[in-house]
């Protein structure tokens, strides 16, 4: 099969005749029909992901973002049957630990030997291999493209637990999203506003906040050191609800900063080398506006029901935060530009 190989960390990617996957006795082999690239993917090709987090050693194979079709399945597998359309959570569980068993299946004690294109090769290919078919794999409406469900494996389904479970976003709320053009952002604010929410998108480009006007924030303010202030007097006191998509100290801090007193504060994204897994907090004013600080780590596949009936009722549109297609050969020129956070929304590959 046709794959897109990591011959040496930060250089560009290699197309390559590479073997198919085994499919494993409780998994399946899916062939691959649309792969988001997500910024996860430039941490593991860049070697700049947070403290202790995944370190991949070429050769390998990025991809954890895809749907496609069922092509094989293992002998203990009893749900799922070849030609079946499908999507995968970037975090699965093994069913096992105390808390797959208690349903949060993304924090399996497990996760670390499990996820595609970060455990072991991924869906930067024609086809990849699963574990917990019976656990983790979801099943795709017939109504709903490979290419919208490919943005669903990572960010999009953190954004949805995120901003539904953990922050509890309600309706008539104000919710500020930083990083709101980039594909976790972007999907939290379309999510927001279906939950009736006032969005104020914040980004660092006029092209970025144009596409989070398209899919319904109410505001977009170009980043910079006044944004809380900004905030503050938009909504009248601060939002209830803030979301820090990127992970960096500015962005986390001043998403903090731009809450209202007991508001809630959900962190999305990962922070990168430089950071060393840390980023200083306004402690204090955390303490005196008794402030909530959630985060989330995916959606375990179980979840995903509530989701896919929003999309199918036209709530929700993952399609809408689909920025463009690429080919397989394409994938290298669009991680290289992530390191200056330049690409919008998600981008696919869906030519293989």
């Amino acid at each position: 099969m046709r794959a897109a190989v990591i011959e040496e960390i930060g250089r560009p990617l290699v197309i390559q005749d590479v073997p198919a996957p085994h499919c494993p006795t409780d998994g399946a082999i899916v062939r691959v029909v649309a792969n988001g690239i997500c910024r996860t993917d430039w941490a593991l090709w860049s070697g700049d992901f947070w403290a202790g987090g995944p370190v991949v050693k070429p050769p390998f194979v990025l991809g954890h973002e895809f749907a496609g079709v069922v092509e094989e399945v293992g002998s203990e597998v009893r749900n799922w049957h070849v030609g079946d359309r499908v999507t995968f959570p970037m975090n699965p569980g093994d069913g096992t630990c105390p808390t797959c068993r208690a349903g949060q299946q993304q924090v399996c004690e497990h996760v670390d030997t499990m996820v595609p294109g970060v455990s072991y090769w991924g869906a930067f290919a024609e086809y990849v291999a699963v574990r917990h078919a019976d656990v983790n794999m979801v099943a795709l409406p017939d109504s709903l493209s490979f290419t919208a469900a490919a943005s669903l494996g990572c960010r999009y389904i953190a954004a949805f637990h995120g901003v539904v479970n953990q922050a509890r976003v309600r309706a008539g709320e104000w919710v500020a999203v930083y990083g709101a053009g980039g594909g976790a952002g972007l999907a939290a604010v379309q999510i927001a506003v279906a939950a009736g929410a006032n969005v104020i998108a914040v980004d660092i480009s006029d092209d970025k906040l144009a596409a989070a006007r398209r899919v319904g924030a109410l505001h977009t303010l170009t980043a910079g050191p006044n944004v809380p202030t900004q905030i503050a007097e938009l909504t009248r006191g601060g939002a209830q609800v803030s979301v820090d998509a990127v992970g960096l100290a500015q962005t986390c801090q001043a998403s903090v900063r731009s809450l209202r007193t007991r508001g809630r504060h959900l962190q999305l994204g990962h922070t990168t080398a430089a950071q060393n897994g840390e980023i200083a907090v306004p402690i204090d004013l955390m303490l005196i506006k008794e402030l909530e600080f959630v985060s989330a780590f995916g959606m375990a596949g179980h979840r995903f029901s509530t989701m896919l009936a929003m999309i199918e009722a036209g709530r929700l549109d993952p399609g809408a935060v689909v920025s463009r297609t690429v080919s397989l050969a394409e994938a290298s020129s669009v991680l290289k530009s992530m390191q200056a956070f330049g690409t919008i929304g998600v981008v696919v590959i869906d030519r293989f």
